[in-house]
């Protein structure tokens, strides 16, 4: 009978991080009875989603994660919330009785623990590891990246986590929210920052030359190759390759990017010649993936292979916090050589009133157009901002 950790008084909110369904099943089971709350996570970066969406007191993470290091994410947790207590696992060791092939495998723990234990289970005790806990510490910026809200920690804090590791990344979020900015960052924070950064937009190309622009093709493949052509993951060899709108890319192109993740080798159109290709891919897209695989239209077994780390972009709307300092910003990335002028307060209420459907690309074009309604004013105020409809009843009104 396998016998587990107890749980100190105050773990009533346990949250089990493995990629082994078995294993989270077989803890989840056991815990149930001694906490009131317990949730599972795949990977990593699903249990920092959980983390940074929830009150936790413990964390199970197995050591084999398929997305991040344990021992670096136990360290981010333990920095980031320092009242969870974090508890590695040893999944490798999880194992099934030959005697009994259906029953769920006996999890056996690793290293030492500190936790309270029963004095009947001292000895199964002995195997658990609890790292101590420091005060948090808020998340560097990304390069490029502009903004310190609350939601926008996440962002940065998982970036820095994967930009390191060679982990496919899927970025998510509203159109105009800066998912290729973050895709840029996580190349400059990656060994491969001084090779290429090849991009590609799935939904810019037409889908007649998409396959020859992703995969290259040679010199006669079709009227037209008077010469041969690397494609564009081939120039992304030994630096990273980014799939913008990754939900467009044609079903019919679908397996053959599959094979290109999965094996690193591709086929130029018109060769019979495999070519390698070590490419780090990110991948990001405005469309709900999992609905574009339920309809069909996108490959099941693509989107698991591209979400092996995924990393949500909140709106705008949800960070109006940062709405001022992405306006700065962008007075002065505009005001080229003149003096940059400043937003008068109403300005600043006006601006952070509105709902920014197009999300960062809107401001910046809102920022771009009352420059130039300004022309020589120092202040920019909140008719130079309205678009022209609201401007001209907010001046006849004021007749």
């Amino acid at each position: 009978m396998t016998t587990y950790p107890v749980l100190p008084s105050y773990a009533d909110h346990v949250l089990v991080a493995s990629p082994s369904s078995a294993v989270r099943q077989r803890i989840l089971d056991d815990l149930r009875p001694r906490a009131r709350r317990v949730e599972q996570a795949s990977g990593g970066a699903e249990a920092l989603v959980h983390l940074d969406n929830g009150s936790w007191q413990m964390l199970f993470l197995d050591r084999r994660l398929p997305d991040l290091d344990a021992e670096e994410l136990s360290q981010t947790v333990r920095r980031r919330y320092p009242a969870v207590e974090v508890v590695l696992l040893e999944s490798a060791a999880f194992a099934t009785s030959p005697d009994a092939p259906n029953q769920p495998p006996t999890p056996v723990w690793s290293d030492s623990s500190n936790l309270e234990c029963a004095p009947s289970e001292k000895q199964s005790c002995n195997a658990v590891q609890t790292v101590k806990k420091q005060p948090a510490e808020i998340s560097a910026r990304l390069p490029g990246m502009i903004g310190d809200s609350a939601a926008m920690q996440p962002v940065y804090r998982m970036a820095h986590l994967v930009a390191p590791r060679e982990t496919t990344v899927l970025i998510t979020g509203p159109s105009g929210s800066g998912k290729e900015l973050v895709a840029r960052a996580l190349h400059q924070l990656s060994p491969r920052a001084a090779r290429t950064f090849a991009v590609v937009n799935c939904a810019a190309i037409p889908e007649t030359l998409l396959e020859a622009e992703l995969f290259g093709y040679s010199r006669g493949a079709f009227t037209g190759a008077l010469q041969a052509y690397p494609g564009r993951i081939q120039t992304a060899h030994l630096g990273t390759l980014f799939l913008d709108e990754i939900g467009d890319m044609p079903l019919s192109l679908q397996p053959k990017l599959l094979r290109f993740l999965e094996q690193k080798e591709l086929q130029r159109l018109g060769s019979s010649q495999v070519v390698r290709v070590d490419a780090r891919v990110v991948a990001a897209t405005h469309m709900d993936l999992l609905m574009l695989v339920r309809q069909g239209k996108f490959r099941e077994d693509l989107y698991y292979r591209l979400c092996a780390f995924p990393l949500p972009i909140p709106p705008l709307s949800s960070r109006p916090g940062d709405v001022t300092q992405l306006a700065e910003h962008f007075l002065e990335k505009f005001s080229d050589s003149l003096p940059v002028p400043c937003l008068s307060d109403e300005a600043v209420v006006w601006l952070r009133s509105q709902s920014w459907q197009g999300n960062v690309r809107e401001l910046q074009n809102v920022i771009e157009r009352a420059l130039i309604l300004a022309a020589e004013e120092s202040v920019i105020q909140p008719e130079h901002l309205m678009p022209p409809e609201a401007s001209s009843r907010n001046r006849a009104s004021a007749q």
